[in-house]
């Protein structure tokens, strides 16, 4: 006998089976715990929905270069404190309790291999629904996530000896949990600026030694609170108590570094170039409403922001063009803030001659 499908009927049998569905949820006989694992259907067809994902979208939003190997420290100082826990590292296994997810963590230093960079990088970015796998806490600093997608990259063919050295710097010191005393937090910060404040060589990393403790204090804070955007400090400040981070900042702007007492020494003559960088420092541009700089970050002048003088170049022409919005506002939450305009006022050849500028003080 043959039953007519209608209409009606077919809604009938989908209402029944959404009840179903609805009552069996309700009443809690599936059971979820992680203990039980996957069913090997369910676990393979996650994989293969998961890889198709990224695969597609890392070829449609993903843009090249998706890596970028000059920043290797901070990534690895990040990777040390948030991701080896689940993934393991070299000479370093991963947390027993982390592998009992579901499903649990890869072990990067082999599976990193069978991802290309762009997808990677979006894996980092994004992250990866019902997995322990979060999304990079900064969205708008792509930045950071080409670093540690180049970083991951490099995993499968990096020794104990050279992980250790990049992550937790000379000596091998590292800790663990919320620092509470500034001898506890200094190692951590160690790991990317160095024990002296001036960091270990690297472009992405700004120089601490002789920075105002005001303007320190402050970036800490607004780290911690996520008023500005990046991965990488925002988690590391997220482990220091307010009263430790007070006392990191005073310990970084009492070493000798910047020059925070004497003004900028103009160049007499000099190109038209140099004129030019010379009347933005000390009048500004007025046809462009470009202020000079020296109205806010002037030795002496104003604490609560930076001093520039004998920064890193390549850390500040970076840190402006950023602001500028070349990809995206470094503070995204802070868009409309003075310093993202005032970056776009500036003319893009003299932003290397500004930062060359103040970086030779």
């Amino acid at each position: 006998m043959m039953i007519k499908v209608t209409w009606t009927r077919a809604f009938l049998a989908v209402a029944l089976l959404a009840t179903l569905g609805l009552t069996v949820a309700w009443l809690g006989i599936i059971n979820i715990g992680a203990s039980t694992g996957h069913w090997v259907i369910t676990d393979k067809f996650l994989h293969w929905s998961m890889r198709n994902a990224v695969r597609t979208q890392s070829a449609l939003t993903v843009s090249a270069p998706a890596t970028d190997p000059t920043g290797l420290t901070s990534a690895a100082g990040h990777y040390a404190s948030n991701c080896s826990f689940c993934h393991g590292a070299p000479g370093e296994r991963p947390s027993p309790v982390m592998q009992a997810a579901t499903p649990p963590p890869p072990d990067l230093s082999v599976t990193a291999e069978e991802w290309s960079d762009r997808q990677l990088f979006w894996i980092v970015k994004h992250g990866v629904k019902f997995t322990p796998m979060p999304a990079w806490p900064a969205q708008s600093r792509s930045d950071e996530v080409r670093r540690m997608t180049a970083f991951v990259r490099a995993l499968p063919r990096m020794s104990p000896a050279q992980y250790r050295s990049l992550a937790y710097g000379p000596g091998g010191r590292v800790v663990g949990g919320k620092a509470v005393k500034l001898q506890d937090a200094l190692p951590d910060c160690a790991r990317c600026h160095g024990d002296d404040g001036r960091g270990r060589g690297q472009s992405d990393i700004p120089i601490l030694a002789g920075q105002h403790a005001t303007y320190l204090l402050g970036a800490l804070e607004s780290f911690a609170s996520y008023r500005r955007a990046s991965g990488v400090m925002q988690a590391a400040a997220a482990r220091v108590s307010r009263e430790t981070m007070r006392a990191l900042a005073e310990y970084y702007a009492a070493l000798p570094g910047l020059s925070t007492s004497r003004p900028p020494m103009l160049l007499s003559g000099g190109t038209a170039e140099d004129q030019l960088v010379a009347q933005v420092v000390t009048q500004g541009l007025p046809e462009a409403n470009l202020p000079a700089c020296s109205r806010c970050h002037a030795p002496g002048k104003r604490p609560e922001y930076p001093v520039l003088a004998g920064q890193r170049r390549e850390y500040m022409a970076t840190r402006l063009r950023l602001w500028r919005g070349e990809e995206t506002v470094v503070d995204a939450r802070k868009s409309n803030e003075s310093m993202a305009m005032i970056a776009r006022r500036i003319p893009e050849h003299l932003i290397e001659p500004l930062a060359d500028f103040y970086a030779r003080q």
